[in-house]
């Protein structure tokens, strides 16, 4: 597990961007996982300037994202296929028909995620997954006490989630209850993980994720037996984490040591 500690939000978005481009230009047909929320909105950002400025090319990526809430469509204001083309696919060369995201309008639920299933199968699985972190550890919607091998499924969401998506909505009322995800085993079966976190709220699910043991109360945790994950995270996020010192101290001596994608050798 790479540890990567920056100093703010715009030093995380930038490096969060740096490994995804990465990726694309090492393999312009690759796959990856999106998250949505607030933390990797910078990212995206940085990935739309490098489009603009730098050519970054999107036309051959694949895209799987890892959630819709329930009974929001896609034109919906706080859908995440409405964040997500608000945030990034409307500013690249994306190929439309490339982009999935779960149906949050599917009629048979069970039978919505085994398709969501077969659907990155078909794909040759995916090569980075990209994460945000929730306040309780969890990563895409699957909550503590989700199976550690789940598959794409429908998720009640915590009360402490649905209180945190609230500043997304009007009202707290308006919060979807439930959600169509990834499950955690869809997630660890990624080549590549990226998790991004962001601000003192997700400190301690932070150093649960990194420093605790693993556990369906913390759902991140497993992320420790994943062989290819990077983590980074502003001051603010680190900020609990016991062993920050050592984890900077590592991050230097692989920048001196000009290896700063080294886990991308495959």
């Amino acid at each position: 597990m790479r540890v990567i500690i920056c100093r703010d939000y715009k030093e995380l978005s930038r490096r969060g961007a740096s490994i995804i481009s990465a990726m694309i230009r090492r393999k312009p047909t690759c796959v990856l996982g999106l998250a949505t929320g607030s933390t990797p909105v910078g990212t995206y950002e940085e990935l739309v300037r490098m489009h603009r400025e730098e050519g970054l090319d999107f036309s051959k990526v694949t895209t799987f994202n890892l959630d819709e809430y329930l009974g929001l469509g896609p034109d919906h204001p706080q859908s995440y296929h409405h964040f997500m083309r608000k945030n990034l696919f409307n500013h690249v060369n994306v190929d439309p028909t490339r982009v999935h995201i779960p149906n949050g309008l599917a009629k048979d639920l069970e039978k919505e995620g085994q398709a969501y299933e077969r659907m990155i199968k078909k794909a040759g699985g995916i090569d980075l997954q990209v994460l945000g972190l929730g306040r309780d550890g969890h990563v895409g919607f699957n909550e503590p006490s989700s199976s550690l091998g789940s598959r794409t499924r429908v998720k009640t969401l915590a009360p402490e989630t649905i209180s945190d998506n609230a500043r997304f909505f009007s009202r707290q009322e308006e919060v979807p209850r439930y959600a169509l995800t990834m499950g955690v085993g869809t997630i660890m079966d990624a080549r590549f993980i990226l998790l991004l976190a962001s601000g003192e709220g997700k400190s301690e699910a932070l150093r649960a994720t990194i420093e605790g043991p693993i556990s369906a109360e913390c759902t991140a945790s497993v992320l420790q037996l994943h062989p290819k994950v990077t983590i980074i995270a502003d001051e603010e996020g680190a900020s609990r984490l016991r062993r920050q010192e050592y984890y900077k101290y590592v991050e230097q001596k692989a920048q001196e040591l000009g290896q700063d994608m080294f886990w991308f050798h495959m």
